[in-house]
């Protein structure tokens, strides 16, 4: 196996430029976190781009930075953090519940965060990661070498090629140079957790949260059990709807007074502040309830809010599963206790409204067997497949990840993250 440890742009133009010489497929890599989700890829070479780390801009002034795509997202949150701000969108780490394929347990690349789309949380007030993605430069599967936006929020005209590439997990081109768009930090942040609904009352306790003016920036469901699998002051196994408030002190608490009002009669309610606060909606962004360190597959699936539960309990009907809920319901978590058919998911989506089904985690047999991102229907996958042969006409980049049958030139694209 032929492993490229590129330094430069040009350096990865060249290994791809190889790559179209010898008709090679190639696997594009950073640190590994996200590489047990997809098809497994029967690539024999691969472009590394974990030495290709480092914040090459970053005004905070103008809510701006710019890396290279294999700079790790820690150093980046970190470097944030000394400026009071943030990635709004909340990457996830996936190392933590793809423990067995990752490098050392080493979180994920700005480049890969991207790549994957993956958001937590405040997705449903910030938006996603591709909402972000200001610029990117990148190589073709031409060996060409192209750039995509800027430094501004308006500055497309044209196709976005940057959104593009969000979401495409690396089967369009090599991303070299990521712009993306920061925010400030909130000053204080308050999780009020009401306990004990079941999971039809917890979606409807979350959407009278979300639709009143307390400007809620996260809301979860986490049924019996799941709670005491997360960070923070929450006590016991019993369920708990979880809503986070954040801003500046004094309007934080005007904004809970106006929750524990509209919720009195819901239940007893719990609150939780500060450095807790944060590790536990850590902990729901990057799953942590169903990071056991086994196989046991993991589904994360994205439909309407209002039929999740419903969903839920006609598919523990037909086979065994844990499940909690994020995104208002909108996002649903789901650790199954056997490997059943994906068809059977994917069917009760249909059922209940449609969505989008993505296996997030299985042994390298199952992930073979089924389709791990959600089937296109024939009109947009033939219009995926237009999108892969411009970009990559030779099918080199990472092969069969999103789509079984993709030998040269399809493209399965994972739309879950433009669900509401």
């Amino acid at each position: 196996m032929t492993t490229f440890l590129p330094f430069t742009n040009a350096d990865v133009a060249e290994a791809v430029q190889w790559a179209i010489s010898e008709e090679a497929p190639i696997e594009i890599v950073g640190h590994g976190s996200k590489r047990g989700i997809g098809h497994p890829m029967q690539c024999e070479h691969a472009i590394d781009l974990s030495a290709m780390s480092g914040v090459t801009l970053y005004e905070p002034e103008e809510l701006v930075l710019s890396a290279k795509a294999g700079t790790p997202v820690a150093d980046i949150e970190s470097l944030l953090a000394q400026n009071r701000q943030q990635l709004a969108f909340e990457p996830m780490d996936c190392s933590r519940l793809l423990a067995h394929d990752t490098r050392g347990g080493k979180g994920g690349t700005i480049g890969g965060t991207m790549a994957a789309n993956l958001s937590g949380s405040r997705r449903l007030t910030a938006g996603a990661a591709r909402d972000h993605i200001l610029g990117v430069n990148v190589v073709s599967g031409r060996g060409e070498t192209f750039k995509s936006g800027g430094r501004v929020v308006k500055n497309v005209t044209g196709y976005d090629l940057s959104k593009l590439m969000a979401g495409s997990w690396g089967t369009l081109g090599v991303m070299t140079d990521v712009t993306i768009k920061v925010l400030p930090s909130a000053e204080t942040e308050t999780t009020l957790a009401i306990r004990g609904l079941t999971d039809e009352m917890g979606t409807a306790a979350m959407a009278l949260a979300m639709g009143s003016s307390a400007e809620v920036s996260g809301a979860t469901h986490l049924p019996y059990g799941v709670t005491e699998r997360v960070a923070g002051s929450l006590r016991g196994s019993d369920p708990a709807t979880l809503l986070r408030v954040e801003g500046f002190g004094p309007s934080v608490a005007s904004r809970v007074e106006t929750l524990k009002s509209l919720l009195k009669n819901a239940g007893p309610i719990d609150e939780t502040t500060g450095l807790e606060s944060k590790l536990l909606w850590r902990d729901i962004r990057d799953c942590a309830p169903f990071a056991d360190g086994t196989w046991r597959p993991v589904w994360r699936v994205s439909m309407t809010p209002s039929e999740a539960h419903k969903m839920v309990l006609a598919l523990r009907m037909q086979a065994g599963c844990d499940a909690f809920y994020d995104w208002q319901g909108g996002l649903v978590w789901l650790r199954m206790e056997a490997e059943p058919e994906a068809d059977v998911l994917r069917a009760l989506l249909r059922q209940f409204g449609g969505g989008h089904a993505t296996l997030m985690r299985a042994s390298p047999a199952w992930r073979a067997a089924v389709a791990a991102f959600e089937p296109e229907s024939p009109a947009l996958a033939a219009l995926s497949a237009r999108v892969k042969a411009e970009f990559d006409p030779k099918g080199l980049f990472n092969p069969g990840r999103m789509a079984r049958a993709d030998n040269s030139a399809t493209l399965a694209r994972s739309t879950e993250e433009s669900q509401p």
